[in-house]
């Protein structure tokens, strides 16, 4: 095999990889992503001591332990181009030797935690409730750049998506990836589980509508009466597919947990955001700290 070119693995001059401005010993195996570079700090407060604290862009990374436990959160930035970015610098950063610019003989699987935000598409999932992702769905293209398999399972749900949901929609190529099981069981706690949608915006690929009509009026309508089996589509946000995507990709077990401040069909929006968001993080890494 020959070493990854320059323009490939991109290198900043201390080592660190390009984006995340890392260097492979400053990541834990437990990796908690958040959107908002701000909330990264929220996270870590909670940490009993802070090895490392890395700042580039919107990238900002801090790990450090609770108890015995070492963790790294890392804010993402919004939307699943910003994904791509992360998930292919983290596992660069673990199963990539900078030095020789050729993949380890052996790869590591980190564990992915989203701790996220989502807008609800389900009557009975109100906001201030907590949802963890099974699926993601995404409408924002990103696997489909990548080579990538589906399960039969999968294949039928994401056919039977397209042929009810996105009839006459020629925005996007839709694309599915699953969460890991495993750790969906071992962070779970109590949390209403469903398959998530990822759109590539938050205002019309989310069918909101300020000055400019969204040019699929229905998507909501659509998406929330979908049903596949016992399942259903729970919510909108903008980077679970992605995570599961490249995650599956990878070989990374990832699981999303949201914190609900809207829901779509009543229009309502959370009265106190930052405490439901502040209870699902101490919940998670309460969870998180006993893995």
């Amino acid at each position: 095999m020959n070493p990854i070119p320059e323009s490939e693995l991109i290198l900043n001059a201390d080592g660190s990889i390009y984006h995340l401005n890392v260097k492979p010993e400053m990541l834990a195996d437990t990796i908690i992503t958040v959107g908002d570079p701000d909330r990264v700090a929220e996270v870590s407060k909670h940490f009993d001591s802070i090895e490392f604290t890395v700042a580039k862009r919107e990238f900002i990374t801090h790990t450090g332990f609770i108890n015995n436990k070492r963790i790294t959160v890392i804010s993402t930035g919004i939307g699943t181009d910003n994904i791509d970015i992360v998930l292919n610098e983290l596992d660069a950063c673990v199963n990539i030797d900078f030095e020789t610019r050729l993949p380890h003989a052996i790869k590591k699987s980190l564990e992915i935690i989203r701790i996220g935000t989502a807008g609800s598409l389900q009557p009975d999932l109100d906001v201030d409730q907590v949802l963890i992702s099974t699926h993601g769905i995404g409408l924002d293209n990103l696997a489909n750049y990548y080579l990538m398999d589906n399960e039969v399972e999968e294949t039928y749900l994401l056919d039977k998506f397209s042929k009810e949901v996105l009839v006459g929609n020629a925005a996007s190529v839709p694309y599915i990836a699953k969460g890991s099981e495993a750790l969906i069981e071992k962070l779970n706690q109590g949390y209403v589980k469903g398959i998530t949608l990822t759109c590539p915006g938050f205002y019309g690929p989310q069918g909101r509508q300020l000055r400019l009509a969204p040019r699929f009026p229905d998507l909501i309508q659509k998406a929330s009466q979908f049903r596949y089996e016992d399942r259903r589509i729970t919510n909108f946000e903008m980077e679970t597919s992605g995570i599961y995507a490249m995650g599956q990709l990878l070989g990374h077990h990832c699981v999303s947990i949201s914190a609900i401040l809207a829901n779509r069909i009543h229009n309502t929006f959370s009265q106190q955001p930052k405490k439901g968001v502040e209870k699902l993080i101490q919940e998670v890494l309460e969870k998180v700290s006993q893995l």
